[in-house]
């Protein structure tokens, strides 16, 4: 083939001349790299290759992370591990060799990703979010995502994403909120983690966490003030109430003081005595981690302006504390009392090891009245397009979303622009403390920024 034959084939002569114009149009400085570029995006972006490796998350124990290459660049991604796993949730994949990072080493959804997954979206447009994630539910051919891997198939997807951000020339939050057919960006209120307990603790608090939501707040970044400011005026209520030590933080921040040892007991029969029959019951346990979380509120002067949330509860401290919101307060089986006390009209009442981010078990709870919120982990449904799916199954059932954090993270600060795109309304990301944690919260105030005075931060309306 002959160089004008070359030239004719692929219209080169053609292409170099608008391309020339546009730069003299714009009258630009630097006409060599305006033209460059200009030839950059008449070109269509294509996925060119997916590459994966085995990573660490915030715990030390593997997880995944990916590169999808385009012909206009790389991008990254890497996702959350759950502590525990339900059955009606995707499945992370992980090898079970206990010679190995004690069984939970990545390598076989890392091979699947660059074996499989690869081959299979390769040529495939990454603006085309919705036939990216089917064609790997397609190729997976399980309920659950058990054969690739719901943590190799989520890596991808968020990577997709970010590329199809990258071929629009638009912020990562624009484009989700392209995909959801969602027009206004909404900056959600942080539930910031503050007191830890439970398993992921070392302490006797029974309940997981306790949360402060800044909903006075009127910009983001006021926010985060506010939560820093109250988290740092706890260490010092911990420090004088329990020593140094009670300063130690748990695995997504929150400090995790040896509040009482008096049993605190969770039963399902006492807890429904405590909502129906408003019987005095021991929380002794978690109104002193209430009390002190309430003194250093107080020792901000954001009194009004913050209210409280915690991971179980009952009646009572809806009464006596500035209790917002309470995540599964039952067992994740216990349908029945989840109505009672959802019908009980006291806070939101969040749907976690209840639902799973699972959308039959979203479409019960939303007939049964179970919950009025949904708690959406990403990595526990598998892919992007399935997570704006559920979002928008809450928001028709006039729900709250928390776009939730994982304990075992990574810096990938994803959710921060996913729970921008949709409007959620909130986002648990555990305390303003550690990088993988922080990372979540220092992308909303680029975002804020970014958006600049279009900036809408939830606050009072939490619960869009």
């Amino acid at each position: 083939m002959s160089v004008q034959e070359y030239l004719d084939k692929h219209m080169l002569s053609r292409k170099i001349e608008d391309a020339v114009n546009a730069a003299v149009r714009a009258k630009t400085p630097d006409p060599v790299l305006f033209i460059s570029n200009h030839m950059k995006k008449a070109v269509s972006s294509v996925i060119t290759k997916v590459k994966a490796r085995q990573i660490l998350d915030s715990r030390g124990i593997p997880t995944v992370e990916v590169e999808l290459y385009t012909n206009k660049g790389v991008f990254r991604a890497s996702v959350p591990c759950g502590d525990s796993t339900g059955m009606y949730e995707a499945v992370e994949l992980r090898d079970g060799d206990k010679g190995t990072y004690l069984g939970n080493a990545v390598t076989k959804a890392v091979k699947n990703i660059n074996e499989k997954i690869s081959e299979a979206l390769v040529g495939m447009d990454p603006t085309v979010q919705l036939q990216i994630d089917q064609a790997m539910i397609d190729l997976d051919k399980t309920e659950k995502k058990s054969e690739l891997g719901a943590n190799a198939i989520l890596a991808v997807s968020i990577a997709a994403c970010r590329a199809g951000a990258a071929e629009k020339e638009v912020p990562l939050y624009k484009h989700i909120a392209d995909l959801s057919g969602k027009m206004n960006a909404i900056l959600p209120v942080p539930a910031f983690t503050v007191i830890s307990g439970g398993k992921h603790s070392g302490n006797s608090l029974p309940v997981q966490d306790i949360m402060i939501l800044p909903t006075g707040a009127v910009r983001f970044e006021e926010a985060l003030q506010m939560g820093s400011e109250t988290y740092h005026h706890l260490k010092a209520v911990i420090t004088e109430k329990f020593g140094a030590n009670g300063c130690n933080v748990g695995e997504d921040g929150g400090f995790v003081p040896d509040i009482s040892r008096q049993v605190l007991p969770l039963c399902l029969t006492i807890l429904v005595f405590h909502i129906i029959d408003q019987r005095t019951l021991p929380l002794t346990p978690v109104r002193e981690g209430l009390d002190i979380v309430r003194e250093a509120i107080g020792r901000t002067g954001y009194n009004d302006k913050i209210k409280i949330g915690i991971g179980v509860a009952a009646t009572e401290f809806c009464i006596d504390y500035p209790i917002a919101s309470i995540e599964d307060p039952f067992d994740k089986e216990d349908w029945e009392h989840s109505k009672r006390f959802c019908g009980l009209g006291l806070c939101q009442v969040v749907g976690d090891d209840l639902l799973m981010s699972n959308p039959k078990r979203i479409e019960r709870a939303i007939h049964e009245s179970a919950c009025n919120s949904l708690l959406l982990k990403i990595n526990q449904i598998g892919t992007v397009t399935e997570a704006v799916d559920v979002v928008k199954m809450a928001k028709e059932a006039h729900w709250g979303v928390v776009v939730s954090q994982r304990f075992g993270e990574t810096n990938d600060c994803f959710i921060a622009d996913l729970a921008v795109a949709l409007g959620a309304g909130q986002i648990k990301a555990g305390a303003p403390c550690r990088g993988e944690r922080v990372a979540k919260y220092n992308q909303l105030l680029r975002i804020e920024q970014e958006l600049s005075d279009q900036a809408v931060y939830a606050g009072e309306d939490w619960r869009l």
